[in-house]
């Protein structure tokens, strides 16, 4: 059975009566729990805050090329999925994580999702450096039982005060104060509330657990089902301080005073481009950041990387209708699809006319093969869905709003385009 998307639709609030109830577990793949897909078995590896050494992303591509199809494909939160594995492969896989500390929990691994800004500490940002919370977020998750009850799909996010990934519709967000005086507490979001709680110095992560061991509880009490705290917002109290509005921004690709960020097509990476990657960070500090938005950081990496980056396959110029474009599996790798969606995105965005490349405010695109819409974005967005004679544009998320009835490859790279400019 396919992963489970969520019962509502995508980017819409959820009315406290209409309220899903999930009467099962979600069907998420993890590191152990393989989900058998058209061109395979796919195991999803949890990295927290995107985090890896050079030594595990090196481990990644080589279970690829031993186990799978050869290829590393990112996700919407920062994790890693291997495809085309042997479905009697788990214990290969698993005991390769295990040797680079990829599975440092197994009753836990599926829970541990946590999004971090990836820039935080590298360059002239707003400050907290929060990879000590990743770290101890992580740590402290695998050691509680009681987390173990957590959806694989329920999101912790970790913001350093930029509003990047305070953006992404997490269940739980602690913010970092941003630019305030010292001694500016964090704010701690609960779910989609426009409003946050204060959180003592010292005491970010504890909160972060409460509130997660608060949602549990506060299921069992009430006997309802939820995989996210979204779903039933009336359970939990929203903070007394307002919150902004977060841009959500991705790291630009390019030179970074921290060093590099770099963008990968639909967030797939042959292994001879993950192994450019791997060269670049054991070259620099060491590590890698993925991001939320199918990007890699390289902290402390130089700017005459770019260029062999860019010859391997990386985008590393700012500026392309690339940005922001995001596409699930499709055919042949999904039964469920109506379309090979990846190639027909590919075309439309290589085929793009004159100034079809987004601009800053503009929304992303995200092209699907069924009405799943599997890893599309929070929020709004340009929303292409194969219908098995073409493809629906609209605008998806809050207000949405028709841009073309129906349309064909060849029609498609004017009308999201179109889509795109228009709906800043």
């Amino acid at each position: 059975m396919p992963p489970t998307p969520d019962a509502t639709a995508p980017g819409a609030a959820v009315p406290d009566r209409e309220v899903p109830d999930r009467g099962r577990a979600d069907a998420c793949p993890g590191a152990l729990r393989l989900h058998p897909a058209d061109d395979g078995a796919l195991a999803r590896i949890r990295l927290p805050g995107g985090l890896l050494t050079d030594r595990q992303a090196l481990a990644l591509v080589e279970a690829a090329e031993a186990l799978g199809d050869g290829q590393v494909e990112t996700t919407s939160r920062g994790n890693v999925q291997l495809r085309g594995l042997a479905p009697q492969c788990g214990a290969d896989l698993a005991e390769r994580l295990r040797a680079v500390a990829l599975l440092p929990s197994e009753t836990h691994e599926r829970v541990r999702n946590i999004v971090a800004s990836p820039l935080a500490g590298l360059d002239s940002g707003p400050g907290a450096d929060v990879r000590a919370w990743v770290r101890e977020l992580d740590a402290r998750l695998c050691a509680s039982d009681w987390a173990a009850g957590l959806s694989g799909k329920f999101l912790f996010a970790l913001d350093d005060g930029r509003g990047d990934v305070a953006a992404l519709d997490a269940d739980v967000t602690l913010i970092a104060a941003s630019g305030a005086a010292p001694g500016t507490p964090a704010l701690l979001r609960l779910g989609r509330s426009g409003h946050g709680h204060p959180v003592e110095a010292g005491q970010e992560v504890t909160a972060v657990l409460d509130a997660a061991r608060s949602f549990l509880d506060a299921l069992r009490t009430s006997g309802r089902r939820a995989w996210h705290l979204r779903e039933v917002p009336d359970l939990l109290p929203a903070g007394p301080v307002p919150l902004p509005a977060f841009a959500g921004a991705a790291p630009a690709v390019g030179a970074h005073p921290g060093g590099l960020s770099v963008g990968l097509r639909f967030g797939r990476a042959s292994a001879a481009q993950w192994r450019a990657l791997v060269a670049a960070a054991a070259a620099s500090a060491g590590e890698l950041r993925l991001t939320p938005w199918r990007g890699a950081v390289v902290p402390g990496a130089a700017a005459d990387l770019l260029p062999g980056l860019a010859a391997a396959g990386f985008r590393t110029e700012p500026g392309s209708a690339w940005e922001r474009a995001t596409a699930c599996t499709g055919l042949p790798g999904c039964a469920k699809s109506l379309a090979d969606v990846r190639s027909d995105a590919a075309g439309a965005l290589d085929a793009g006319p004159a100034g079809a490349h987004p601009g800053p405010g503009a929304l992303p695109v995200h092209w699907s093969g069924c009405e799943r819409r599997c890893g599309h974005p929070a929020g709004r967005w340009v929303d292409v869905l194969a219908t098995g004679h073409g493809y629906r544009v609209t605008v998806n998320g809050p207000a949405a709003a028709p841009m073309a009835a129906e349309v064909t490859n060849e029609q498609m790279a004017e009308a999201v385009a179109e889509a795109r400019r228009t709906t800043k």
